[in-house]
């Protein structure tokens, strides 16, 4: 998918009419459609795991929340961002986790239990954590309507996913002969809408883009270092290490691109973060997979 992207953002701009002329409305619809995906393939079981294991979604959760989004909003006083290309890398530190990282994980031979739940988790507490978090970080910038973002989050997150898990529950023959085929569309899916993001925005972006992709990139592997951290500190496994690392470190910048779009119209930049971490997660979520692979651990921790 990193490819994907990769290759539809540079085509988007070298040749922004390519998917300019899509407009930024069809994005959160695409983003609702990998919401309901996702509900088609999550289990009973993976919610299970939020209340079998709590101990350890606990730790995964408030270092997510606290991480990400304090990263993001260091890293834009560090480089005296443009104060709309600061509300969109703090847009991308308050979100929940990312679909992806659970591919990543399991690629890592992480614990892909922990990824899922962590995810589903993070997902669940999102329509309350991610307003109020971009109001504490973000208020002093712009107006921060945290009820309106509290119900987009909800409309497209929480309702999708909650009728894809109707459907797996009623449907579930069909549900089977769809799923197959998710992956792939949901691959399309993001390309296209970082795809769109950057047509928009092709100017602005040659105009500021390496001092963006250059933050995005930091936000992005410091996450990732600092969830590794985390958990060899509290001595925890490393498979559960690995998972932490994965799940702090990427996030779900499709959202934080739906709620640029919708709630910081006015600030046109703020949808650019999201739409480089959408392609550059992708890619360091691979490499740091492969890194897990070839690297193992000699030591193990008892927790």
């Amino acid at each position: 998918m990193g490819v994907l992207v990769l290759m539809v953002a540079a085509l988007s701009l070298i040749v922004p009419a390519s998917l300019a002329w899509m407009g930024t409305w069809v994005i959160n619809p695409m983003l609702g459609i990998i919401m309901f995906g996702m509900g088609l393939t999550l289990k009973a079981q993976d919610f299970k795991i939020v209340l079998s294991r709590p101990k350890d979604i606990l730790i995964g959760c408030l270092t997510q929340f606290t991480v990400m989004p304090l990263l993001a909003w260091g890293l834009t006083k560090a480089f005296s961002l443009l104060q709309e290309l600061a509300i969109g890398v703090i847009l991308v530190g308050c979100c929940p986790g990312g679909t992806a990282s659970n591919v990543i994980t399991y690629l890592a031979k992480g614990d892909l239990a922990l990824s899922v739940g962590m995810t589903a988790a993070s997902t669940v507490l999102a329509p309350v954590l991610t307003p109020l978090l971009i109001w504490l970080l973000a208020g002093t910038m712009v107006d921060v309507h945290t009820s309106a973002m509290l119900l987009s989050i909800v409309y497209i997150v929480i309702l999708p996913i909650v009728c894809g898990l109707i459907c797996q529950r009623f449907l579930s023959k069909m549900t089977q002969r769809v799923t197959p085929y998710l992956p792939a569309f949901s691959s399309i899916a993001v390309a296209l809408t970082v795809g769109i993001v950057v047509a928009h925005n092709a100017d602005r972006l040659m105009t500021a883009g390496w001092l963006v992709v250059l933050i995005v990139m930091l936000h992005n592997l410091l996450g990732l270092g600092i969830g590794y951290l985390v958990g060899r500190l509290l001595r925890l496994q490393r498979p559960k290490c690995v998972a932490l690392s994965i799940e702090v470190g990427m996030q779900n910048s499709g959202l934080a691109t739906s709620l640029a779009v919708m709630h910081f119209a006015a600030f046109p930049l703020a949808t650019i973060p999201g739409a480089v971490f959408s392609v550059w997660h992708n890619i360091s979520g691979a490499i740091m997979a492969r890194i897990y692979q070839v690297y193992p651990s000699s030591r193990q921790y008892s927790a």
